[in-house]
């Protein structure tokens, strides 16, 4: 008899997971918001209370996922009719980079570091920050990245031309930090990176908020805007 609670409950909770699938829409995973989450995580705790506990009959149950996916559906309806609502359940976009700039407050408040948003280029097969004209952080925690015109989707193979390889960035300064391991890693010295700087008119590490470097580039460095925004940038 408590096998087929079990198995009963377990239908049951299915049910309701399929229900408010339906309810959330066709959406992929990557478009999943924080709040859509939540709502799995609330379903999970039902089951989990409910599904070995005698003394929680079936009917219980089923009524606890019925008043939540009620109130799923009237949150999700209330989203779709207010702006405000909308925007407090499920988030909106941060722009990340403007016109090539780092935000270092979207950052902030996003909790992000400069790798991180370097990995989740990398993920999207932009391997230096040089190329990127704006960068979106998606509610779900994805990104959206519009490239320079010139780093655009035209291919040498259009052109006829055989270009070099260009040579992987690395991360050298990092909010006013020099990065000593990654230096290291391509045998370069705290005096080279200096000596560098300051041929770019560079002076001061800490007047840097982002700053790579590749063999076949060169320096790509961005000061903070606040600061130092007399200096033009040399290649």
């Amino acid at each position: 008899m408590i096998y087929l609670e079990i198995a009963t409950k377990l239908v049951i909770g299915l049910a309701g997971l399929l229900a408010v699938t339906r309810l959330l829409g066709k959406k992929e995973m990557s478009q999943v918001t924080p709040f859509d989450f939540i709502y799995a995580l609330v379903l999970g705790g039902i089951l989990e209370e409910g599904l070995y506990d005698e003394k929680v009959s079936i009917w219980q149950i089923l009524f606890a996922i019925c008043l939540w996916g009620i109130s799923v559906y009237i949150i999700e309806i209330c989203a779709q009719k207010s702006d405000r609502m909308k925007k407090l359940l499920k988030g909106h976009p941060s722009l990340i980079i403007r016109n090539g700039e780092l935000d270092i407050k979207q950052m902030k408040k996003n909790h992000l570091e400069i790798e991180q948003v370097r990995t989740m280029l990398r993920k999207q097969g932009v391997f230096t920050l040089r190329e990127v004209r704006d960068l979106y952080l998606e509610p779900g925690g994805d990104i959206s990245v519009k490239l320079h015109s010139k780093a655009g989707s035209v291919t040498p193979d259009m052109l006829d031309l055989n270009p070099r390889d260009e040579a992987p960035s690395i991360l050298v300064i990092e909010e006013g930090q020099i990065k000593e391991e990654e230096l290291q890693s391509v045998k370069k010295s705290k005096e080279w990176l200096l000596e560098g700087l300051q041929k770019r008119n560079y002076k001061k590490i800490e007047d840097i908020l982002y700053g790579e470097w590749s063999e076949t580039d060169g320096f790509y460095i961005q000061p903070y805007p606040q600061k130092n925004s007399h200096i033009q940038q040399k290649p």
